[in-house]
């Protein structure tokens, strides 16, 4: 029976590059010069530093960018709240999304068996595999599910005939 997972998966490859060429940017730049103004990952959370919230805007900005540039979608960015971490200087943490999320999952599996056609979803751990007979029905569930689900950067792979 054919097919495909809907998954959430960011190429972390390329947003360590996008990290990494940031950093340089800010090291370079002269109106960050002499300040705090840094950026660094570990594992999937990006560390945002600054000395005041504009700065972090700015840096933010400047990350941004680099993603854009490196085709990785912005919506697998979840921001966290700015903190103070002594003196002026200011810190966020921004957590690169992985996986759906169940109550995500849910609505996807929702939404394919509301539309009539003639297929099954199962949760599988954090993706959904949408199976059914026809390919056209696999690919009008990708069209709907873009379609319906536009706050996650959603991919679909694994698809067999």
């Amino acid at each position: 029976m054919p097919s495909f997972d809907t998954v959430c998966e960011p190429n972390m490859v390329e947003v360590k590059n996008a990290v990494d060429n940031t950093a340089k940017e800010i090291a370079t730049r002269f109106d960050f010069k002499g300040t705090s103004a840094a950026i660094e990952i570990k594992d999937k959370d990006i560390t945002l530093l600054g000395d005041a919230d504009f700065q972090l805007q700015q840096v933010e900005d400047i990350l941004t960018g680099k993603l854009a540039k490196r085709n990785v979608d912005v919506r697998f960015l979840d921001k966290g709240k700015v903190e103070k971490i002594g003196g002026d200087k200011v810190k966020q943490v921004v957590k690169v999304r992985s996986g759906i999320e169940s109550e995500a999952a849910k609505k996807i599996q929702r939404l394919i068996k509301d539309s009539k056609l003639k297929l099954q979803a199962a949760i599988q751990g954090d993706a959904v595999r949408v199976t059914g007979a026809k390919r056209d029905d696999l690919q009008a569930a990708m069209a709907l599910i873009r379609k319906d689900v536009a706050d996650l950067p959603l991919s679909f792979n694994n698809f067999r005939d």
